[in-house]
């Protein structure tokens, strides 16, 4: 069983990330004085007097005709029809607007519940613009306010009355989270669709459409995923408005709460000194890895055109020599189907354990290949390893002299435990200690 879906809707501006940051308790959607910051539509989970439910944030709802505006309304188009009651925000210093006129039209038709918040009643002596907003025609309206947290039990309490008797127990999280990260415009959200098979996040030729992190769950050959689209990291220097910054800052926590982070390189383009540099965060935060070449469509080849592409990158991105490529075209689907498997391949590595016993064979095998060194007259020991985390594989190895342990040295032992165990797509840490 699922759990209920509320869809948060509005005109833009009325303060609908706000009321969604302060339902599921956590700064998620970002919020700016600028209309039209949020665009895609965003999921949460929100509890209220035990029952938990689904929160999608959107765009405000406008009828122009421009591109991204349209793209907009779609989103929370499909946000209202997948919902099971609709809250509709409201500015109560504003009244009744046009616009406001137009969004009630879009949920007459689309029969669904529909519960109005009017927010930004701050104070009681505000609560007589309310009552204005029974012309609309969904029953009581109800004084909120997003920036105080003042009356959202009222407003919850009937949101919960329009519930599906049938509400599911807690989802066992077993899924694998991966999260797509890159410059700006490298195909990321037209991945995420072509993935899913939907319009599920907005696609546009204008780079930084997208600004938040956004969750996506889905099932693929019987394995459930999250995919987490983020915005497009730019140089720090090019990093202008204030909610493009709180964008980059997003990206960096989907890496934090991935399993996996595909890294996306522009085939059309070629490497960027920026790609490397947005590459070290997944590794910096201990991530396992996939290199993906996107628009791989647009570029001439022959039969030596991968191999020679594969080496730029080896070339490029020497501290991710385990990390596998992936070559495919988001837009045109081609080999899009192997991107997944890899997914999954970097997720079990990068949850693996190794037994102590087996760890320890192959230690002592490679110090007989390649005998400890000898530093100030005194030689290196190794008396035995373990296995003291998962994601990353983390080793400790446990020495007479943890300062003779030399970086080389440590990158051998690496070597000899990927060629062992295999380890693809993950990094692993060796930590040096002394036995006491």
């Amino acid at each position: 069983m699922r759990k209920s879906v509320v869809a948060i809707v509005g005109r833009p501006n009325v303060g609908k990330s706000t009321i969604f940051n302060r339902l599921v308790e956590d700064r998620i959607a970002i919020v700016d004085d600028t209309p039209g910051v949020t665009r895609d539509r965003i999921y949460a989970e929100a509890e209220w007097l035990t029952t938990t439910f689904n929160v999608i944030d959107t765009g405000g709802i406008d009828m122009s005709d421009e591109p991204l505006i349209v793209q907009m309304r779609s989103q929370a188009e499909i946000a209202i029809e997948e919902s099971d009651v609709v809250i509709f925000l409201l500015n109560g210093r504003e009244g009744i607007t046009a616009a406001d006129e137009e969004v009630a039209t879009l949920l007459y038709k689309s029969n669904k519940p529909v519960v109005m918040g009017i927010n930004k009643i701050d104070n009681p002596e505000m609560s007589e613009n309310i009552y204005e907003f029974y012309a609309l025609g969904f029953g009581d309206p109800y004084p909120i306010s997003g920036t105080h947290g003042l009356g959202l039990g009222d407003l919850l309490d009937t949101v919960l009355t329009y519930f599906p008797e049938m509400q599911n127990e807690s989802l066992d999280d077993d899924s694998i989270h991966f999260s797509l990260i890159g410059r700006p415009n490298v195909g990321k959200s037209q991945l995420v669709n072509s993935l899913l098979s939907e319009e599920r996040v907005i696609v546009s030729e204008q780079g930084g459409t997208t600004r938040e992190a956004i969750d996506t769950p889905f099932r693929k050959d019987g394995e459930d995923f999250v995919i987490i689209d983020t915005a497009g990291m730019r140089k720090r220097g090019k990093v202008y408005e204030g909610a493009e910054k709180y964008s980059v800052m997003r990206a960096l926590k989907a890496i934090e709460r991935s399993d996996v982070v595909a890294i996306l390189i522009d085939a059309e383009t070629g490497i960027r000194e920026q790609d490397k540099k947005i590459a070290g965060y997944a590794h910096d935060a201990g991530r396992g890895v996939v290199i993906v070449v996107n628009k791989w469509d647009t570029v001439e080849k022959n039969d030596k055109t991968m191999n020679e592409f594969e080496q730029k990158i080896r070339d490029q991105f020497q501290y991710l020599s385990y990390a596998p490529i992936v070559f495919l075209s988001a837009k045109t689907t081609k080999r899009i189907h192997t991107l997944i498997p890899a997914v999954k391949t970097v997720s079990e590595n990068h949850a693996k354990r190794v037994p102590t016993n087996i760890l320890n064979d192959v230690i002592m095998d490679a110090i007989a290949m390649n005998p400890t060194p000898t530093v100030k007259g005194r030689r290196l020991k190794i008396l035995y390893a373990t296995q003291v985390a998962v994601k990353p594989p983390t080793f400790v190895v446990f020495v007479n002299d943890p300062d003779s342990v030399h970086f080389s040295y440590r990158r051998f032992l690496e070597n000899r435990i990927r060629d062992a165990f295999g380890f693809t797509g993950t990094p692993i840490k060796i930590y040096a200690r002394k036995r006491d």
